[in-house]
């Protein structure tokens, strides 16, 4: 990604030792990481094919001859204590995993990333008891470091400056498909890896649908136009959305009128209720209250937020069933909305972090 050498270094080469720690009370003296974003975040390696195993005493990068060359560059450039283990084919790197694990009793496989045929395949590789284990790396990748919160917001940045960049087409009556193309090459153009997932475009009635296609209706003056993208930046994502009312605000209905004021103040209490320490569905408590009291709140049919990282959707989610607290470095999503079919929708949405005392905003877009 052009640019990235200019971002702050991720402290990749503790996240192993940090894993270790957490081996014990799963239940296991090793861990196959199968789960390629997992991989990666732990240690630089950015292939499509790799298994890390990660046991008390090193770890080993299993991988193809494809990957020879980048796998031994890219953890030595994260500074990654971990061996790269090259086989040219299924069979011989199923031969270095039973080797490296013979003296093992139990080894932990990732519960959500394992299909049940590649458990049967492992069981007749591994010659160990093979552990469940659940969220291991992804409660590590729930707390980002410095370097990890600079790529998304240079992510979110790249978003903000792309947006303001394409608004003016607006009014000029695209498509929702043309808009959301000129929007994800604006993007592009501004530096991103990539979007982050495909852009969502939904006008007038469309916008009743939270995760419409962007399709051939034209957008008009009175329409609500819902706008849901994000850019990448060094796999890391940004997530924001916008609900831009084409001709301003004096062009709307009263209904869609209400709704943007409605949402956009949802939204506004639920920033104000991210800080460390404070419940999750707290949050998302907040939002739903406002929608609730205007009478909407069958109409708020998602939750409220969730983590971004190096995936789009990850740790924590941030809705009513959460357990747990925010914690200082954690990124979310705050994103409440409101859909009423045959009307339209409104979803107001920023990506902060949370600090100690409250939050800092990524997204910066201004909301109408």
């Amino acid at each position: 990604m052009s640019g990235a050498d200019a971002l702050p270094a991720m402290d990749v080469a503790g996240r192993l030792g940090r894993l270790r720690a957490r081996l014990d009370g799963a239940g296991c003296e090793a861990l196959l990481v199968t789960h390629l974003t997992n991989v990666r975040y732990l240690t630089g390696f950015t292939g499509s094919a790799g298994t890390l195993l990660v046991a008390a005493d090193g770890a080993a990068l299993v991988t193809d001859g494809r990957y020879e060359e980048q796998a031994a560059e890219e953890l030595a450039a994260a500074g990654v204590d971990a061996e790269v283990v090259i086989g040219r084919t299924q069979a011989d790197q199923a031969a270095v995993l039973a080797e490296r694990l013979a003296g093992a009793a139990a080894v932990g496989l990732e519960a959500h990333h394992v299909t049940w045929a590649e458990q049967r395949r492992l069981a007749e590789v591994v010659p160990a008891e093979l552990v469940p284990t659940e969220d291991l790396v992804e409660a590590l990748r729930a707390v980002k470091d410095d370097g990890e919160v600079a790529r998304i917001e240079a992510a979110c940045r790249i978003a903000d400056e792309a947006l303001a960049a394409v608004l003016p087409r607006l009014d000029t009556g695209p498509s929702e498909a043309a808009f959301a193309a000129a929007l994800d090459a604006e993007v592009r153009a501004r530096g991103a890896e990539d979007i982050s997932f495909p852009t969502i475009v939904a006008s007038g009635p469309n916008g009743s649908r939270p995760h419409h296609q962007p399709g051939p209706r034209r957008i008009e003056r009175g329409d609500l136009v819902v706008i849901d993208f994000g850019a990448l930046v060094d796999g890391y994502h940004s997530d924001m959305t916008r609900t831009i009312p084409v001709g301003g605000r004096a062009a709307l209905e009263a209904t869609a009128q209400r709704m943007l004021d409605v949402v956009t103040e949802a939204q506004a209490a639920g920033v104000a209720a991210v800080a460390a320490g404070t419940p999750i569905a707290g949050v998302d408590a907040a939002c739903r209250q406002v929608i609730e009291e205007a009478g909407w709140g069958d109409a708020f049919v998602h939750g409220t937020g969730h983590g971004v990282g190096l995936d789009i959707h990850e740790a924590p989610g941030v809705n009513a069933s959460a357990a747990a607290n925010l914690v200082a470095g954690q990124v979310v999503t705050v994103e409440p909305g409101v859909y009423l079919p045959g009307t339209g929708g409104v979803r107001v949405e920023d990506t902060v972090v949370v600090t100690e005392r409250g939050s800092r905003p990524l997204t910066c877009a201004p909301k109408p």
